[in-house]
Parts: structure tokens; C-alpha cells; sequence
């Protein structure tokens, strides 16, 4: 045991002086003259690695020596709140089973530390980051949750919501109260000066439910920074007691066997008067030392940064590959293009949005999905759509009508969120299923329709599967989970229309997937052989090839990936009606993965929202 302690404390001391010259560096060019908090964290994260258990320093040894383990084709996602999947963490603990069953080896529990019940912004208001919420459990019960996921390879994801805190937090609690120290770690201002040169240049997170970027506080005379909610207090980070205790926070929670830290709001937490306040120089000094920081301490753990904004903002929280920032990013935009292309039968944005990602170092990883917890957001490139005659307000109002269902013909059923009348301007929200048309079919008595619905989930899954990164399939999707509509007559959230995807669980039509001829069977079974195929095959490692080819038909998409001795072409067709993908991959004979049998790769007939995965090896 004594030489063990020995090794221990020499990997450490080796991985610290590795990082320590970066580190101090990044430190004090934000922090100049903090020479004593550097010291004081650096101090704290060695306590932190000898509290950190030695199962889950093992997990970290091993990974080291596989730095790719997370880029493996084998990776494959489920993400979910923890009330409305099983109750609690004990449930869910209960629940492994199932999600073992769905070939899930990485789950993301929505945000669950302890929150308000109603201020609570769906648990990203944060009052104490060392508890759990109460009603879903403790501690000890997220402790043995991730004990038991290491236990079956499964990594587990946890928010980290890092720009604010709650008003009830007790850092905000002692500032109500006029201390000075804690009104130091955000925002505060005794008069509109200061707030209204920041209202100059920093547009609005949520103009229409939370207007402006401060908040009045009666109890104290001053104004506070609330960029997103007004009872969700910014951060000071220019306070390094503010870094440094978050840091501490992040650590607790990985020393309870949290894999990936799921970082929220990233591009927001520096602030600046005369900026948008929007990816300054410094957030990108924060990440980096937060990687620096898991490097050192927990290097088996993962940093997921939450930055929804337009590629060209997302790609620099990859870092460089000299000096790596997050290890994983959300694939926002491609996720927004693909409803796009359900909407319009049209992937030529599609396309241009895969080119752009395929171009970049395959050492940057993303997530991909179809659905999440938020809202979709039409960011999309019009200055490139109005080429076609696609201009912005008018097509935005095209998706949001066709995906509310309000369009003629339409077979989605969405709702709108954070509509602004005076723009126009809204986001969408709903479930893959009901976008799709299962619900419309289902209430319709429309067995066609039901089957061109159950057809285009599953051929929206194939073209996730395919994409290189992580695939995460929300939590319902995989038994065509329909909206919720039972939210409006819930206090607290009947204002918030994104809980239209946030409802509970269904088990009973779970039970539905062994039951043949279902919709539940017919989901469950055909996204099931979609993963497991992907698992199968090398191609679909993230280290290959990849690019897109022409089908002459603005319908149908065409991707090839190419990697050892494997490639395949995959082709989606993202319309009603039957078409014919003009390619002409010339070079012998493929098997159709999915219908198991041969054929040539070129002139290939692809039914209403049809999927080919064709193999050459």
C-alpha cells in the first residue's frame, strides 16, 4: 500500500509539473497580482486527487492509455431528465437494465442539483452545487448511480452550470444581505449607468420572456447582471474566488464518478462593457485551465461544451491540438439544418453544413442529435440561402408553420417558443415522433401516413448514426415518444413551452417495443440494428473519411466514409415520394447493410424517406 501511495503521488507530481508553467501563466494574465489564490488552488486540487477513489483513478489510468476511447464507433448516447425517465437516482440506478438494453454506453442526466421549484429554468438555476435536489435523491445516491454505470462501461454526463447561480444560492443569499464579498462574485451596481452602457451592445438571450440583461434588487438598491432569467444572478470570473470556487465544485462532482462535465453557457461567462459579451479572449483562458485542471486531477474525465451559435463561433471551443480546450461540442447547427430539410424536402444546406464539418481535424469530436431538451433555433446560413431566393423572416415563418403543423399539408406538430411578435422571430419545440408525423397519424387513424411517419424517424436516426462524433438519441425517442401537452396546466412550466419534450416517461408504451407490428417495436427494434450495425463496422470509426457526392436530386443526400480497408456510401431520402440517386460510385460490387443483399452503388432507387447503407470492403 505504502508503494502504491508512492506512484500515486509520483503520477500526480509528473502530470502537475507537465501542465504547471501553462496553467500559472493563463492564470495570472487574468488574474494579475492573485499569486496566493493560484497557490490556493493548486494546493485544492491536489486534495482533491487524493480524495478522488481509486476505482475511478484506475478508469483514468486506462484511459489515458486509450486517449480515443471516446471517439470509438462503439460510443452511443441517451440523454435525460432524471424525475421524468424513473423518479429519482435510485430509480434510474433500477433502470440500467433497460438502458443496456437500448445499447446505450453514455448517459446524460439532465440537471439535478438542488434548484428552486419553480425559479428553477428546468434545474439550470443552481442553489447549492454539493447537493443533490432533494427529490430526486443525494450524494450518495449519484455515487453509486455512476458506481454502477462504470460497472457496465457506461459513462455518465452531468450538467455544470457555470455563467450563474440561483438568487437562492448562498453566495446570493449573503450578498442580498449587504455583504460585500459575495456581491464582489457577480454583477452588482448602484445605479443604471454601468447596466445601460452593457444594454448598448448586449443583445437579449430571451426578448420576449426576459427582456434586458439586468435585474432591479429592492431589498438592496442596486441592480444585478441576469443575462438569461432574472432570478439566475451572472458570475463574477474577473473575482478569482469565483473561478477557483467553481473549479472546486466541478471536482466534488467528478470524485463522485461524473465522466463527462457537460458545461453550460459557455461563450457567456466573461463580461465586458462595450462587447457583446459573447466568446471574449478570456473565456477561452477559463476553458482552457479547466482542461489544464481535469488533465491533472481526473484525466479520464471529459469537458462537453454547451455553445449553441453558428460554426464559425463553435469551432474555437475545440482549442488547437497543441492546447485542446473542450473535448466535445454539440453539433447545433447540423441538427437545425436536418429539421430544415425535413421541412423543405430540400438538403443542400444540409450538404454545405456536412462539408463544413467533415472538413475540420478529425481530432475534433461532436455530439450528434436529433432532438435535446431545448428549443430549435433557425440560425441558420441565409446569407448562402439567398442564393435560392430564401429570405430569412419569410423562411423562418415556412418552418415554423410546416413544423406547428399550421402549414397546409403539413404532418409535423410542434409548438413555438419565445415567439416575438413584433420580429416575428421563434423557436420550436417538440419531439422527434410528433415532428414527424406519428402523432398527426396516430390520431388521424392514418395507417399510410403512420408508416411514411415511422419511416422518416427511422431514416432521421440512420443519418444521425452515419455522421462522425457521438450519436445521442433523446430519452422516448426510441418508442416514439409523442408531445406532452399535459405542461399547460402545470404552474411553473405552462409559460415554458419547451416542457412540450419534457414529459415523463412512458413506460407502459416501452412495454410496446416486444410487442410485433407495434410503432414502439418498429422504433425500438430498427434505431436498435441502425446502433448496432455502426458498432460493427470500422467505417464508422471517426478517423474516417469523409464527404458528400452529388445525387442530382436536391432531395437526396449522399455521404461516403472511408476508412481502412472499408467504405460506405449512405444515402437519405428527406422527401414523401420515390426517387432515384443519380451517383455512380463505379468501382464494384456493395452490400446493402440493411436489406442484406448486393448491388451496384450507382443509379440507386431510393423509396419515400428511404436509407441505404451500402458497404464495399
Amino acid at each position: 500500500m505504502e508503494f502504491q501511495a508512492e506512484a500515486c503521488v509520483k503520477e500526480y507530481k509528473e502530470r502537475f509539473l507537465e501542465y504547471y508553467d501553462e496553467l500559472k501563466w493563463l492564470y495570472c494574465e487574468i488574474y494579475e497580482n492573485k499569486m496566493y489564490m493560484f497557490n490556493s488552488l493548486c494546493s485544492s486540487m491536489y486534495q482533491f486527487y487524493t480524495g478522488r477513489k481509486n476505482s475511478l483513478k484506475n478508469i483514468d489510468r486506462k484511459r489515458i492509455k486509450n486517449p480515443y476511447w471516446y471517439k470509438e464507433n462503439k460510443m452511443e448516447g441517451m440523454m435525460m431528465y432524471t424525475d421524468a425517465f424513473a423518479g429519482n437516482l435510485e430509480e434510474t440506478r433500477k433502470k440500467l437494465d433497460y438502458i443496456a438494453e437500448c445499447d446505450v454506453n453514455y448517459i446524460h442526466l439532465m440537471p439535478l442539483l438542488d434548484s428552486p421549484d419553480e425559479k428553477s429554468d428546468g434545474g439550470y438555476a443552481v442553489s447549492n452545487y454539493r447537493k443533490v435536489k432533494p427529490g430526486l435523491g443525494s450524494m450518495k445516491d449519484l455515487e453509486n448511480l455512476a458506481e454502477d454505470c462504470h460497472k457496465r462501461n457506461i459513462s455518465l454526463c452531468l450538467d455544470f452550470v457555470m455563467n450563474h447561480t440561483s438568487e437562492e444560492h448562498e453566495w446570493a443569499k449573503r450578498a442580498k444581505c449587504g455583504e460585500a464579498e459575495y456581491q464582489k462574485r457577480y454583477y452588482f451596481y448602484d445605479n443604471y449607468d454601468i447596466p445601460s452602457e452593457f444594454e448598448k451592445t448586449v443583445p437579449d438571450v430571451f426578448p420576449v420572456t426576459a427582456p434586458g440583461n439586468f435585474t432591479w434588487i429592492p431589498d438592496l438598491q442596486k441592480f444585478v447582471m441576469t443575462t438569461f432569467y432574472p432570478y439566475q444572478w451572472d458570475l463574477n470570473y474577473q473575482n478569482p474566488v469565483v473561478f477557483n470556487e467553481m473549479v472546486y465544485n466541478i471536482l466534488n462532482l467528478v470524485n463522485k464518478g461524473i465522466d463527462v462535465v457537460r458545461i453550460d453557457a459557455v461563450p457567456y461567462i466573461w463580461k465586458q462593457p462595450g462587447t457583446n459579451c459573447r466568446n471574449l479572449p478570456q473565456v477561452h483562458n477559463i476553458v482552457r485551465m479547466l482542461r489544464i485542471i481535469c488533465e491533472i486531477v481526473c484525466p479520464g474525465v471529459l469537458l462537453l461544451g454547451e455553445v449553441v451559435m453558428a460554426p464559425d463561433k463553435v469551432v474555437p471551443y475545440f482549442g488547437t491540438l497543441e492546447k485542446p480546450e473542450c473535448h466535445m461540442l454539440y453539433n447545433v447547427t447540423t441538427m437545425a439544418s436536418t429539421w430544415n430539410s425535413v421541412a423543405t424536402r430540400d438538403i443542400r444546406l444540409l450538404r454545405k453544413q456536412m462539408d463544413i464539418v467533415n472538413s475540420l481535424p478529425k481530432e475534433y469530436t461532436f455530439l450528434n442529435y436529433l432532438r435535446c431538451h431545448d428549443d430549435i433555433g433557425w440560425g441558420l446560413d441565409y446569407k448562402w440561402l439567398i442564393q435560392f431566393g430564401i429570405e430569412e423572416n419569410s423562411h423562418k415563418e415556412y418552418l415554423n408553420s410546416f413544423l406547428t403543423g399550421q402549414y397546409p399539408g403539413s404532418f409535423a406538430r410542434g409548438e413555438l417558443y419565445n415567439s416575438d411578435p413584433a420580429s416575428g422571430d421563434a423557436r420550436l419545440c417538440g419531439t422527434t415522433a410528433s415532428f414527424c408525423g406519428i402523432e398527426k397519424a396516430l390520431a388521424d387513424g392514418d395507417n399510410k401516413g403512420l408508416e411514411k411517419a415511422i419511416q422518416l424517424d427511422l431514416m432521421l436516426h440512420a443519418y444521425m448514426l452515419v455522421q462522425s462524433g457521438i450519436p445521442v438519441i433523446y430519452s422516448g425517442d426510441e418508442i416514439g415518444q409523442e408531445n406532452d401537452y399535459s405542461y399547460h396546466q402545470i404552474p411553473g412550466k405552462k409559460e415554458d413551452s419547451r416542457y412540450l419534450h419534457r414529459g415523463n416517461f412512458n413506460w407502459k408504451l416501452a412495454e410496446k417495443r416486444t410487442k410485433n407490428g407495434s410503432v414502439q417495436q418498429k422504433l425500438f427494434d430498427g434505431i436498435k440494428k441502425l446502433g448496432n450495425i455502426r458498432k460493427r463496422h470500422i467505417v464508422f470509426d471517426a478517423r474516417a473519411d469523409v464527404w458528400t457526392v452529388d445525387t442530382y436530386d436536391n432531395a437526396l443526400l449522399c455521404l461516403i466514409r472511408k476508412y481502412e480497408n472499408e467504405k460506405l456510401v449512405a444515402l437519405f431520402n428527406f422527401s414523401e415520394y420515390d426517387k432515384t440517386a443519380w451517383i455512380n460510385e463505379d468501382d464494384g460490387i456493395y452490400k446493402d447493410l440493411l436489406l442484406n443483399k448486393e448491388m451496384m452503388a450507382k443509379d440507386i432507387y431510393m423509396p419515400a424517406y428511404g436509407i441505404r447503407w451500402l458497404l464495399k470492403k
